[in-house]
């Protein structure tokens, strides 16, 4: 072999080795996080995490936060008889639990706005009418004042005020927690777009 191509052998070589160790890192970066791809944003105020609740799922058994201590869960806020943008979310959130539904470390927790309405028989048809299984996907009811007020000052959902029984929460967004309790993203519910970035972002909390 001449030392030219033994030059050009020792040259690719160590370029090899070079590349591989830069894919390396590209992909690890030590921490399981993808190298050089920012992490999601904590949002409201420093310290904000989701406030104690106490609950009733489609069960009829109690749901609190030490239910999803420790998951990564999707909230909403909808009502049975909403004909309005609820269907659509709904139908939505149907995609987004048959991408995770075998995930144990992850929930979706739909609140209702009506609770006067939705019993527990009401929304447990209406889980089962969206082949939700409670081990993953619970509808809950509770204290009228209580939900609205994990709507806006816990899921960050709505930017109403408690003004008493004629007061009411019609939202779209889908808010993604992670294992800490903080808000990690906000999403429109009727948007495809939203949805699809919705899935990845779970996917990124479930690696982070």
């Amino acid at each position: 072999m001449s030392k030219k191509s033994i030059f050009y052998t020792l040259f690719f070589i160590l370029l090899s080795i070079g590349f591989m160790g830069y894919a390396g890192l590209l992909i690890k970066d030590g921490t399981g996080n993808f190298f050089g791809k920012e992490k999601l944003p904590v949002l409201g105020p420093a310290g904000h995490t989701i406030h104690s609740f106490n609950l009733i799922d489609q069960e009829g058994k109690p749901f609190t936060q030490n239910d999803v201590k420790g998951k990564i869960f999707v909230s909403e806020y909808f009502f049975t008889t909403c004909t309005n943008i609820c269907p659509v979310m709904n139908k939505n959130m149907e995609k987004v639990y048959a991408q995770y539904r075998n995930t144990p470390d992850f929930m979706i927790l739909s609140h209702t706005s009506d609770p006067d309405y939705d019993s527990i028989p009401v929304l447990k048809a209406y889980a089962e009418k969206h082949g939700a299984q409670p081990a993953n996907w619970r509808f809950l009811t509770g204290d009228k004042r209580q939900l609205y007020r994990l709507a806006r000052e816990s899921y960050l959902v709505d930017d109403g005020h408690y003004t008493g029984e004629d007061d009411f929460v019609h939202t779209q967004w889908f808010a993604l927690v992670d294992r800490e309790g903080r808000i990690r993203g906000l999403y429109e519910g009727t948007k495809e777009k939203d949805i699809e970035k919705l899935i990845k972002d779970i996917d990124r909390l479930i690696h982070e």
